[in-house]
């Protein structure tokens, strides 16, 4: 029987890199806002039962009003507020869930698996979230990741090279982060006592939390080179490339 699993969807960053007026998640491409096509990947999936969605507080209105009353979706539980850095806002995210949720855990009737998308990696398929689960019912995590094309450095900070990794063995790292559920849930817990009042600075995503505070090693599984993460605006070109060669086959 197919586990139930939930989607954190973070979308609550400022965009300022992008150089835009307004945060990218809301820049209109291909027609509808970046979030949108992300929020549709959630919502054709078989595997995402339902999602929290992330985004800042101050965001809310305009989200509701700019993106799910023109994308509605049934899948959407609740929105969350973002936190100051990725993590807190994938603490408040997983907040939101058991509250909404209350005393059920999983396998009675909460979630199982716990999915960590970005909103702004418009090119999510199903074929990536299938793998990531059946990664996570076989290994206990499953996170997307492409293999480098490059050679990769490790450089001192004056910028001398101290060690080069082989590159058949350095992965670029995406989302879906996938896991089961009571497992990151408990781990984001423990990080946000052993933060308090810090700055995660070395938390850069939900492997390094799964990783420091499970104490498992996190199992990689094959991304896509097209699961880009809109954060310039040459990924932005990017992806309205990638737009207009899919309408075109």
């Amino acid at each position: 029987m197919k586990k139930h699993c939930t989607a954190i969807l973070l979308a609550g960053g400022r965009g300022s890199r992008m150089g835009a007026e307004i945060p990218k998640q809301f820049m209109e491409v291909g027609g509808k806002p970046l979030i949108a096509y992300a929020l549709e990947a959630v919502e054709r999936s078989a595997i995402l039962d339902d999602c929290i969605l992330v985004t800042a507080t101050e965001d809310t209105e305009r989200m509701r009003r700019t993106v799910l009353d023109r994308f509605p979706s049934e899948k959407v539980l609740a929105i969350a507020p973002a936190g100051s850095e990725r993590c807190f806002s994938v603490a408040n995210g997983i907040r939101a869930l058991t509250e909404i949720q209350g005393s059920c855990d999983a396998g009675s009737g909460g979630t199982d698996v716990l999915f960590v998308l970005d909103g702004a990696r418009p090119f999510l398929t199903e074929e990536i979230l299938q793998r990531c689960y059946e990664s996570v019912l076989q290994y206990g995590s499953g996170v997307a990741a492409v293999r480098s094309k490059d050679t990769v450095r490790i450089a001192d900070e004056n910028g001398f090279v101290t060690s080069t990794p082989v590159r058949s063995s350095v992965w670029n790292i995406q989302t879906p982060q996938a896991f089961f559920y009571l497992e990151i849930r408990d781990a984001y817990e423990s990080m946000l006592k052993a933060y308090e009042g810090k700055e995660p600075k070395d938390i850069t995503d939900d492997a390094c939390v799964y990783e420091r505070f499970v104490s498992k090693t996190v199992h990689l599984t094959e991304g896509s080179y097209e699961n880009l993460k809109v954060t310039t605006p040459e990924d932005l070109a990017l992806m309205e490339q990638i737009l207009k060669k899919s309408n075109k086959a």
